[in-house]
């Protein structure tokens, strides 16, 4: 008898460390303040809820970092973080946060759109929550590796299906995904007042272009795509023979009209603003993946995808080299600058930005070459 109560002591101890640590753990994230060193031409900070004041005080707002131009022009808005665990699509607006000087027109950017889905992970895929990036001067600069979706504490229970405003109906976790719930509902859930709140902010400041920023799968036919809104989908076709121009391989696909509650659909149909959509491949994301650690999601290599784009089974190439995040990055500046000057040669109002590294700068030197050192 005294065997069993030592047996059943050790194991209430093991237990109650288990949870002390996974609860530590999720504190700390729930709780990161995750730092973005603005560059010197930044104008302004807002905030979503300055647009849609429902939002204060939730973890739905976020930071809009403003700037604007010496010269009058046009305006875009890059969204990064749409979904957390896409760092190329996050890390992208941060290197324009942290590197953009303005010169005509003004850049609004988001680079945690869901920022509660940057609270969390993905349960059961083994992710890691943070990542580490070193700068040339040898300073480590932490960067949050979120989820796909809003954080359950926020919004839950999910619904057995989902229908979005627009009548799609999807899987009910996908109430949770900001880009299946555009144009968004002022009364509904979280991450719809969220989506109603980018849609508030691209109607009151009257904002011309507005590009989404993505990773998905090697194994996912729509990659290394641009996805244009109708109205958007000449100038899409200009920046992808640009980018092609430029050794970049990119698609144009046009936004389908049979999937509804995504950027590229929602925003074009109910808003002015000329919706475009970019993803990168990132093997962090794929199904075929290797261990799922910080190695990964920041050099992209991966045996089993080597093997698996032997065999025909990818809609990318992959070798040895894999898909690192400066490349993925590379690949989503290029587009955006693209698009820039595009619109504004195409629409004589002017969204002119300086100060962005090249596609072979950021793919040579490392993204730590491009983010800001911290103050001491």
């Amino acid at each position: 008898m005294k065997k069993n109560y030592i047996s059943a002591l050790a194991i209430l101890v093991c237990v109650a460390i288990v949870c002390t640590i996974s609860g530590m753990s999720f504190y700390q994230m729930r709780h990161y303040d995750e730092v973005i060193i603005p560059s010197e031409g930044l104008s302004e900070i807002k905030m979503l809820s300055d647009y849609f004041p429902d939002l204060k005080d939730t973890a739905g707002d976020t930071e809009i970092y403003i700037f604007r131009g010496e010269k009058e022009g046009g305006s875009a808005l890059i969204l990064g973080g749409t979904h957390a665990n896409e760092l190329g699509g996050h890390l992208g607006a941060v290197l324009f946060v942290e590197n953009a000087m303005v010169e005509a027109g003004t850049l609004y950017v988001i680079p945690r759109t869901n920022n509660s889905a940057f609270t969390h992970n993905d349960p059961q895929e083994g992710h890691p929550s943070t990542v580490h990036i070193t700068t040339d001067e040898g300073n480590v600069r932490e960067f949050v590796h979120g989820s796909r979706a809003t954080n359950p504490v926020d919004q839950w229970p999910d619904p057995d299906v989902y229908v979005n405003y627009m009548g799609q109906s999807l899987s009910g976790s996908e109430n949770r995904n900001i880009n299946r719930t555009y144009p968004g509902q002022s009364d509904g859930s979280l991450t719809e007042m969220m989506s109603y709140g980018i849609v508030q902010l691209i109607n009151a400041e009257d904002i011309d272009l507005t590009i989404d920023l993505h990773e998905a799968s090697p194994e996912y036919p729509v990659i290394n795509a641009l996805i244009a809104h109708d109205r958007a989908m000449s100038l899409a076709a200009n920046v992808v023979v640009d980018m092609q121009m430029e050794g970049v391989q990119i698609s144009l696909e046009p936004s389908p009209t049979d999937l509804r509650g995504l950027t590229h659909r929602e925003l074009g149909d109910h808003t002015d603003t000329l919706a475009l959509l970019m993803e990168a491949p990132n093997p962090a994301q794929g199904r075929l993946r290797d261990r799922t650690d910080e190695e990964l999601v920041l050099t992209g290599k991966s045996d089993t995808y080597v093997k698996a784009a032997e065999i025909g089974q990818l809609y990318v190439p992959f070798d040895e080299n894999g898909w690192p995040i400066e490349v993925r990055c590379a690949r989503h500046v290029l587009g955006i600058m693209s698009i820039l000057e595009n619109y504004t040669e195409m629409y004589e109002n002017p969204i002119v930005v300086n100060g962005m590294p090249s596609y072979s700068e950021l793919a040579e030197s490392g993204l730590g070459s491009y983010l800001n050192e911290p103050t001491a």
